[in-house]
């Protein structure tokens, strides 16, 4: 009973200096450890940015199918956004990461500076479309005229205040390549709780707030977080991070901005080629109904909420990698990749057999609609059952991006996605007649192949010799 009361007490004791980020060398000492004190913050503050998702599907799902769509379709050209900004923040990471390594947190601040700027100028120029554009951009996505008509608001804000969404991956990606973790995971958890509260308040109305319906939604989400961005600014200026910004590093460096784009061009290039592809599929599904559609973006959402769990933990994997290959120690780094690898295929077969079996369930809890329930489910299965392949799929990608080398992950989404996906969705769902089902088949095949090249490539080693 003693030695079984010690052991609960340590493990307590470990995750709570995770969640609240006490500091440590992550070159050194158990990689277990370390995997787990980096993992746990970042697997909260991936599942914080997925409840953003959910929560606008809980509430937005009471107002129809062409509200769930609405949402679903503004997504989708969203996740052209979440290329960019995820795609700079892995360079940021990577970066940030490499210089921590090498002891030089000075010039980890100076690239924090050179992030924030790049992602401002980028999300203006992204702005101005989504606030001229935004009946154009869902009815190129295939949207009813109907469903425009009452849901282009919603698109207009969200598009239109992107630089909170920019900025909020950006600054986060900093504080993930410094180590700290917790730091991220607290911004997003105030964030969404904000984003719970004001949801309701703006979409149903609530005293002098009128009712916006959908486009309450995305009032709601921009300022859960934009007040997330102002928080973050705050920590980096106070410096209560490892990682301190004062107003004199406020000045453009031009040598260092280059260099961060050179390293993030990588990443924004595999993201838009994946995140593009998903665009494309959501183009085919709208071919099917409001109601295919609408059971496809709840069951999207869903995924994403256990997805992002994996994502954290991969996460984990290119900090470890970009932090101890500044320390001079590649074989450490490839052992955190495996150890990461292993805990994430664990998580994903328990959430995969969870989905098999209760995906209806999960769907009726957003909608009853018995057409919306069903193509939900059937999503969440399909896509589900190639869960243990995403586990080492995204470790082992991440990796490479947590290195630098943000050159071969963009191959290898090329051909999987590109050259393999889109071709195999629409023959199985246009020709082959398969519809909806052809749609899930390809996402799954996709990301197997993925899993496996990634792996194949890894293994290679040339990742050991990158620098940045």
């Amino acid at each position: 009973m003693r030695s079984n009361s010690y052991t609960f007490k340590s493990i307590f004791n470990v995750l709570k200096a995770a969640v609240n980020g006490s500091q440590q060398d992550f070159t050194s000492g158990s990689i277990r450890k370390a995997v787990f004190m980096l993992s746990v913050p970042m697997i909260l503050e991936m599942m914080m940015e997925s409840i953003f998702a959910l929560v606008d599907a809980y509430f937005v799902s009471s107002l129809g199918p062409n509200a769930i769509a609405t949402v679903g379709l503004t997504e989708s050209v969203l996740t052209l956004v979440y290329a960019v900004a995820i795609g700079l923040s892995m360079g940021v990471t990577a970066i940030v990461a490499r210089r921590i390594g090498e002891k030089d947190e000075k010039g980890a601040s100076k690239t924090a500076v050179q992030a924030i700027f790049l992602g401002f100028i980028i999300a203006m120029l992204i702005s101005v479309v989504g606030i001229l554009f935004p009946k154009e951009i869902l009815r190129l996505m295939g949207g009813e005229p109907d469903l425009i008509e009452e849901g282009f608001g919603y698109t207009q804000i969200l598009l239109g205040g992107n630089v909170t969404i920019m900025l909020l991956f950006l600054i986060n990606a900093v504080f993930r390549g410094a180590g700290d973790a917790s730091v991220a995971m607290k911004v997003l958890i105030f964030s969404n709780l904000l984003n719970i509260i004001l949801d309701p308040m703006f979409i149903f109305g609530f005293g002098p707030i009128p009712a916006f319906g959908v486009k309450g939604a995305a009032i709601a989400t921009t300022i859960g977080r934009g007040s997330a961005v102002l928080l973050q600014l705050l920590i980096l200026f106070k410096g209560w991070s490892k990682i301190k910004v004062g107003f004199h590093n406020m000045v453009l460096e031009t040598t260092l901005m280059i260099n961060l784009i050179k390293v993030s061009l990588g990443g924004i290039g595999q993201f838009i080629i994946g995140t593009s592809s998903w665009v494309f599929l959501m183009r085919i599904m709208a071919e099917f109904g409001s109601e295919v559609l609408a059971g496809y973006t709840i069951a999207i959402r869903v995924l994403l909420f256990t997805l992002m769990p994996s994502w954290g933990m991969s996460n984990a994997a290119a900090t470890l990698v970009g932090q101890n290959l500044g320390a001079k120690k590649p074989e450490r780094a490839e052992q955190s990749v495996w150890k990461t690898g292993k805990y994430n295929a664990y998580f994903m077969v328990f959430v995969s057999i969870f989905y098999l079996i209760f995906a209806k369930e999960i769907i009726s809890i957003f909608s009853e609609e018995t057409d919306v329930v069903y193509y939900g489910a059937l999503s969440l299965r399909v896509i589900a059952a190639g869960y243990i392949f995403y586990a080492y799929g995204m470790v082992v990608i991440q990796s490479f991006n947590g290195a630098g080398d943000t050159k071969t992950p963009t191959i290898i989404n090329f051909f999987c996605f590109w050259v393999f996906q889109l071709p195999f969705a629409y023959a199985a769902a246009i020709w082959f007649e398969m519809e909806a089902l052809g749609v899930l088949l390809a996402i799954t095949f996709a990301e197997v192949l993925i899993a496996v090249v990634g792996i194949v490539w890894f293994r290679k080693g040339k990742w050991k010799e990158v620098s940045v």
